[in-house]
C-alpha cells in the first residue's frame, strides 16, 4: 500500500483544504491521474497522483485541512504493498510528467516494495495505542504546521492545553480554532465566515500592506470623452479582438512606468530595487473573491495582446482555474473599481508592490472646453504609493501622464 502524501504546492504554502475529491476507494487511477482538488492560500488545483493501482483510502473529508507532507491518498500498486502507514516517496522511475514542486518522475532507483500477509487491501489498520505522553512544555508541543502555531499565538491560546486530534496527538487547525470558539462570549446570531484559503490570504496580504507600507494617495479628475471614442475606433477596426476600456488605461500605466519606474519597484530590507520587468496585476473580483491575476511581461504587450491577457486571466479567475503562479510576482496593479458604480477610493497597495492605480466609473459632468462649458464624460484616477519609494513629485507625474494619455489617447497609442 503506497500512501501518497500532499506534495509542495510552492510559493511558500504548508498545508491546503480538500474542496472535493476527484476519485472513491475502490477506483482504479492512472499514473498523473487527478485525484483531487485542494484549496491553497493562491488558488484552487489539482492534485494529480503519481502511482496507478487501486484507491483503498482517502485521508481527509471535504473540507478537511491538511498539511504539505501528510498522507492524502492510499492506492494499491500493482506488484506488492508498503508497510501500512508508512509515507513513502512518489516513485521516480516512471515518466509521469506532473509538475507540482517536491514530487515528479525522473531516473532513480525504484522502490523496494514489501509483502504482507495479514489484512485485506480494503483495510487500514490502525495505529497501535500509545501510553498518554507527559506534559511538556507549549513550544514543544507538535503541531500539523506553523501556521496553526501562529494561530494559536495571535489569539492567545496555550497549545499545551488542547488535546490534538491528529496522528499521535498532532494538533491540527481545527483543534485551535474549537479553542478559540470556546474563549469567545455566546453570540445571540449572526452567521461566521471562517477566513480560510483565498480570503485568509487576501486578509493577511492586506493587513502586511497596511502595516509595512507607509502610503500616501493622489487624484486627478480627467475627460475620458476621447478615450471611449478611442476605443470604438479600435474595436470598428478589428471587432474580433475588442480592446477594453481597463486595457487601455493599463497602456497608459505601463508606458507611465517606464518614465516613472519608481513606481515599479519595492522594498527589500533597506534597499529600494527598481524592477526591469512590468509584471501588470489587476484586481479582479470572483465568487471565491477578490483575486489579483498578473500579466506577465506587459510592456512587452501592445495594447491588443494585452486586452486579450487580461480578458484570459479575468476569465480563468472566475472559472477557478488560475494556478498560484499566474497570482503572484506582480510589480504593478490597476484596479477597476468603476465597475461597482463608485467614483473614488483609497487602494490598498498590494504588497509587496509600490503603488496601485485605480479607475473610477465614468459619468457624464459639466466641464470646461475652449473656455466653454460642455457635458463631457469624466472619471476620477487614483494613485496609492509607498512613500519610501518617491515623493508626491513623482507620484504626481506619474498620474498626470497617465490622465494626459486618456484625455489624448490617439496621440499616447500611436495606433489610429
Amino acid at each position: 500500500m503506497a500512501d501518497f502524501a500532499l506534495p509542495d504546492l510552492g510559493e511558500g504554502l504548508t498545508e491546503a483544504e480538500i474542496v472535493n475529491w476527484l476519485v472513491a476507494v475502490g477506483d482504479e487511477v492512472a499514473v498523473d491521474q487527478p485525484v483531487a482538488e485542494v484549496e491553497t492560500a493562491k488558488a484552487v488545483v489539482e492534485v494529480p497522483c503519481p502511482y496507478a493501482g487501486v484507491v483503498r483510502a482517502l485521508h481527509g473529508k471535504q473540507g478537511d485541512t491538511i498539511a504539505v507532507g501528510a498522507p492524502l491518498i492510499s492506492v494499491e500498486e500493482p506488484g506488492g504493498f508498503a508497510e501500512p502507514g508508512v509515507v513513502v516517496a512518489p516513485p521516480r522511475e516512471e515518466s509521469s510528467g506532473n509538475v507540482l514542486i517536491g514530487y515528479g518522475t525522473g531516473n532513480a532507483p525504484p522502490r523496494r516494495n514489501r509483502r504482507r500477509r495479514s489484512a485485506a487491501p480494503e483495510q487500514i489498520p490502525a495505529p497501535t495505542p500509545s501510553p498518554e505522553p507527559a506534559a511538556a512544555p507549549t513550544n514543544a508541543v507538535a503541531v500539523i504546521s506553523p501556521l496553526v502555531r501562529q494561530l494559536a499565538r495571535q489569539n492567545g491560546i496555550d497549545l499545551g492545553g488542547i488535546r490534538g486530534s491528529g496522528p499521535g496527538g498532532v494538533i491540527r487547525r481545527c483543534d485551535v480554532e474549537a479553542a478559540i470558539s470556546a474563549t469567545e462570549p455566546p453570540s445571540s446570531g449572526g452567521k461566521r465566515i471562517p477566513l480560510t484559503g483565498l480570503r485568509r490570504a487576501v486578509a493577511d496580504k492586506l493587513t502586511r500592506s497596511r502595516r509595512e507600507i507607509p502610503e500616501a494617495t493622489v487624484w486627478v479628475d480627467v475627460d475620458a470623452t476621447d478615450l471611449l471614442a478611442a476605443r470604438a475606433a479600435l474595436n470598428a477596426r478589428e471587432p474580433e479582438h475588442p480592446v477594453s476600456l481597463l486595457a487601455l488605461i493599463a497602456r497608459f500605466a505601463v508606458l507611465g512606468l517606464r518614465r516613472f519606474p519608481e513606481l515599479n519597484s519595492r522594498v527589500e530590507a533597506d534597499e529600494i530595487v527598481l524592477l526591469d520587468e512590468i509584471h501588470l496585476g489587476f484586481a479582479a473580483q470572483t465568487d471565491r473573491g477578490l483575486m489579483v491575476p498578473v500579466v506577465r511581461d506587459a510592456h512587452a504587450l501592445n495594447t491588443r495582446a494585452l486586452s486579450d491577457a487580461l480578458r484570459t486571466h479575468t476569465a480563468a479567475g472566475r472559472a477557478g482555474t488560475l494556478s498560484p503562479s499566474d497570482l503572484t510576482g506582480g510589480t504593478f496593479t490597476v484596479n477597476n473599481y468603476g465597475v461597482f458604480g463608485v467614483d473614488g477610493s483609497a487602494a490598498i497597495i498590494n504588497h509587496p508592490e509600490a503603488a496601485i492605480l485605480g479607475i473610477g466609473r465614468i459619468i457624464d459632468r459639466p466641464w470646461a472646453v475652449d473656455g466653454e462649458l460642455a457635458l463631457r464624460k469624466v472619471c476620477e484616477l487614483t494613485l496609492a504609493f509607498d512613500h519610501r519609494v518617491c515623493d508626491g513629485g513623482t507620484a504626481g507625474g506619474f498620474l498626470r501622464f497617465v490622465a494626459d494619455c486618456v484625455e489624448s489617447p490617439i496621440t499616447a497609442l500611436g495606433e489610429l
